[in-house]
């Protein structure tokens, strides 16, 4: 019985501008989840801390979720932004949501 495959799905690496946004969004998420350790922040620091390292590994079909789960973090009722500074929360933010445009992009591209 010949073996089925599964479609080929690009790597990561094959990405490269959304590769180095997610890294950059990790090295963002990692003063972020630091920040809420050094607050003592417990909530945060549960929801935050698998952040960076899947933003540094995810593949990058789970990318998006795990930018989205970030971006999660600044809701309109529950905000990071309400017990973190800004030095800490703006960075992240803005890298979250460039790696998302940039996702959007290379969807639409196909």
């Amino acid at each position: 019985m010949p073996e089925r495959t599964r479609p080929r799905r690009p790597a990561r690496h094959e990405h490269p501008t959304i590769d180095e946004l997610a890294l950059i969004a990790a090295r963002h998420g990692d003063r972020l989840v630091d920040a809420a350790r050094g607050r003592g922040a417990d909530r945060w620091v549960v929801f935050l801390d698998p952040l960076p390292d899947l933003l540094r590994d995810d593949e990058l079909a789970a990318l998006r979720s795990t930018a989205m789960r970030a971006r999660a973090a600044y809701g309109p009722k529950d905000s990071v932004r309400d017990v973190l500074p800004a030095e800490v929360t703006e960075p992240f933010l803005d890298a979250i949501d460039r790696l998302l445009r940039e996702i959007n992009r290379a969807a639409a591209r196909g």
